[in-house]
């Protein structure tokens, strides 16, 4: 709108002129081409579809249900602090909150979290307009004096609402001095102001001010539920996506509600005006600029099977179809990360994933261990940050799958340790009768690289489990609390099964895998489970007891117990005598016991 029009609508308003007035002073102005513009304009779906109830928040459940249970019972904080994410819906529950405090309408006039009908105030609040609810950037105001500007205005009360809210986004970003002019008001602020405050970094916020106020950590969506929440918006646009492309936005979206719908605004547009075919995943792929997901299965499969070849080729492949390195690490700690769940949770994992691609997942589990994995893991990590440094992202990348496909070559600490133990070394150099069937094997199996020359111990019960574990390896501490705290309940190859005890160290299991793996040189796994029976500690006992009572029987004995009333058996010895008709046994007398006791 130009000056002119500025000048002519001033004069109306001199003149006492307003819309109604044009019936006798003429027809009133056409619309400009801005107004109209204005009024056409695209309003993003990250503030088209702004909950406006709290039923409307996704994945902040817990929150929900503290606040219900607050204004229910009458028992509202002066000040909240909401933590989290980007995206996650800090400024949105702030603003509900502040809506629900200030809710008034002709048939409630209390604060109430039932938001389903617009208020009084409802419409300037939600619109950033009201008098009496404030919203404040802490980054543009960071310096005391706007601090205590805003602190004199808290003092007076509201002007049309019940309470004052004053809405502090990203407070992180206020000075020290501004914390501090702070401290006494949100202390002991007027009963008609609340402080909403909302950060991404809490731990930059002073625990003074923390303490002072009612703390929610408003959680990352989790995938599932952001893929369903992208569909419905998708329903109600009309618009078509195909699943997998919505799980790659969701994927791609970290948890973030914002940046998934500021991502499906993009994929809208991947396809022409008018075409009703669905949007395809791989249109969202080459937005996103992923790789293909399956072609990161097989990718993978190359490094676990030591094909360096394949595995250098695929990576290359995938870059010259656009995407990027990054993403192609990201996806291989992806899929590292899931096979991990895999091997321990095994059919399991469908309860807290989708399950898609379970199938080739399993598969991959089957030639690797929890301990290979963890390896991958490691050097994935690794090649993150190598591409992100690196001036050229590919060479990074290159090498990094150089390392991971000749990590199946190097023993591992295990075998390490086997070897310095004295395991016999033999390469293929060193041996000339190996057999084609011995080069050809799977590199994690190693028999290129190390012969064990020893057999993995095949352990018939419980105690010769004790024993090799005590006499081999010299685990007596081990072995001790074993007796005392684990209740056996079957040992089958290469699995223990026990049942703990209320009072067993936490550490119980991780101590017996890794012992069984330096005592064998191979994977075990240890099962806690219900059953047991008794303890070794528990059942020697009662051998004793029952060997005690048996002695007791004996004619000797029977003559030591009358010459010494209240004579006790301390300790049964074996006999050093061949000739010896019963063992050695140590007793203790009433008096001795009364001397040890008053010592």
């Amino acid at each position: 709108m130009g000056a002119t029009d500025d000048i002519d609508e001033a004069t109306d308003m001199e003149n006492g002129h307003d819309e109604a007035s044009f019936d006798m002073f003429g027809e009133p102005k056409a619309e400009t081409n801005i107004s109209q513009n204005t009024k056409n304009a695209y309003l993003v779906l990250a503030r088209k579809y702004r909950p406006m109830r709290f039923e409307d928040l996704i994945g902040q459940d817990a929150m929900v249900t503290t606040l219900t249970n607050a204004f229910a019972q009458n028992r509202i904080a002066h000040a909240f602090m909401l933590t989290g994410v980007r995206g996650v819906g800090k400024t949105t529950t702030a603003r509900l909150i502040a809506r629900a405090l200030n809710f008034s309408s002709p048939g409630a006039d209390a604060p109430t979290m039932e938001l389903s009908t617009y208020g009084i105030h409802c419409d300037a609040i939600i619109n950033g307009r009201h008098p009496d609810v404030m919203e404040l950037d802490a980054a543009s105001n960071t310096g005391v004096e706007k601090m205590r500007d805003l602190l004199d205005n808290s003092r007076y009360g509201p002007i049309s609402a019940r309470y004052k809210v004053y809405i502090i986004d990203e407070v992180h970003m206020l000075s020290i001095n501004a914390f501090n002019a702070l401290l006494k008001t949100l202390e002991e602020p007027p009963p008609h102001t609340k402080f909403i405050f909302a950060t991404t970094e809490n731990r930059k916020v002073p625990v003074t001010i923390l303490s002072r106020c009612q703390r929610f950590d408003l959680k990352r969506i989790e995938r599932k539920q952001l893929a369903e929440h992208l569909e419905k918006i998708c329903l109600a646009e009309n618009v078509k996506v195909e699943s997998q492309g919505l799980a790659q936005i969701a994927r791609a979206a970290e948890g973030s509600v914002r940046d998934a719908l500021s991502l499906l605004d993009q994929a809208l547009v991947q396809q022409s005006d008018g075409a009703s075919d669905a949007i395809s995943a791989e249109k969202i792929r080459d937005m996103l600029g992923l790789s293909d997901r399956n072609r990161i299965f097989d990718l993978f499969g190359h490094i676990l099977s030591g094909d360096t070849k394949s595995a250098i080729l695929e990576v290359h492949d995938q870059y010259q179809y656009g995407a990027d390195p990054t993403y192609i690490v990201q996806g291989l700690m992806e899929i590292a990360h899931e096979i991990g769940k895999v091997l321990n949770l095994g059919e399991a994992y469908k309860d807290i994933e989708s399950g898609d691609g379970y199938e080739r997942l399993a598969d991959l589990a089957g030639q690797t261990t929890n301990l290979g994995v963890s390896r991958i893991w490691q050097m994935l990590l690794t090649g993150l940050e190598e591409t992100r440094r690196a001036p050229e992202p590919l060479p990074a990348i290159d090498m990094c799958i150089l390392r991971l496909c000749g990590a199946g070559q190097v023993p591992s600490p295990e075998d390490l340790v086997r070897i310095i133990g004295g395991a016999q070394i033999e390469t293929i150099a060193q041996k000339p009768n190996v057999s084609d069937q011995e080069i050809s094997a799977p590199s994690s199996q190693k028999k290129n690289l190390i012969t064990n020359q020893q057999t993995t111990p095949s352990f018939s019960n419980f105690h010769e489990m004790l024993h090799a574990l005590e006499h081999e390896i010299g685990e007596k501490a081990l072995v001790a609390d074993l007796e005392r705290y684990a209740k056996p309940i079957g040992i089958n190859g290469n699995i223990v099964r026990l049942e703990p005890t209320e009072t067993a160290p936490k550490n119980l299991q991780p101590r017996l895998v890794a012992a069984l793996a330096k005592l064998t040189s191979q994977e075990w796994k240890v099962y806690l489970e219900q059953g047991g029976g008794a303890t070794v500690h528990e059942t020697q006992g009662k051998n004793k007891a029952l060997e005690i009572e048996q002695i007791k029987e004996l004619p000797q004995i029977k003559t030591l117990f009358g010459l010494f009333p209240g004579v006790k058996i301390t300790a049964i010895n074996a006999s050093n005598d061949d000739n010896a008709d019963a063992p050695q046994i140590e007793i203790e007398t009433r008096n001795q016991a009364a001397n040890q006791n008053g010592a």
